[in-house]
């Protein structure tokens, strides 16, 4: 009964699809937060993700999943028609793709980059590698691979 309850009164912020009970959710709704950052994540728990581990003041955009044609998974069932309204009626400088690494992630990432410079919004990608604390001879191939080819320069 109580979690029938819960299951009906949550629903999706209006703004940026997050999980909410009430047309917007907290961070939306907050004041303090930087309007022109748009960090785009897959999922409510990535938010939480964001929120614990960085400083970020930004706002987010929720897709809900990645990209996966073969799931029947497109730009519609993510909500790129409402991020597409949110990057043309906003005045957002950046956003921030924070999709996982994997091939669908990437694939997701490498879409929204495109749909940001067709908005003239400048798109970057959370950095992906070796985890601080972590030994070379154990990360596995694919992680240091991108990790050494998307090497920057030392400050």
């Amino acid at each position: 009964m109580a979690l029938d309850d819960a299951v009906k009164g949550i629903g999706h912020c209006q703004r940026c699809r997050m999980l909410t009970e009430h047309a917007l959710c907290n961070i939306c709704s907050a004041s303090g937060r930087d309007q022109s950052m748009l960090c785009i994540v897959e999922s409510p728990a990535d938010v939480m993700a964001v929120e614990d581990a960085t400083g970020y003041r930004g706002l987010y955009f929720v897709l809900m999943g990645h990209l996966s044609p073969l799931d029947g998974i497109g730009p519609d069932e993510l909500g790129v028609p409402l991020l597409e309204s949110r990057l043309r009626d906003e005045d957002i400088s950046e956003m921030i793709i924070a999709t996982n690494p994997t091939v669908e992630g990437d694939a997701t990432a490498h879409f929204l980059a495109e749909l940001a410079g067709a908005h003239d919004v400048q798109a970057s990608r959370i950095a992906h590698g070796v985890p601080l604390g972590g030994e070379l001879e154990y990360v596995d191939g694919g992680t240091l691979s991108h990790a050494f080819f998307g090497r920057r320069a030392v400050d």
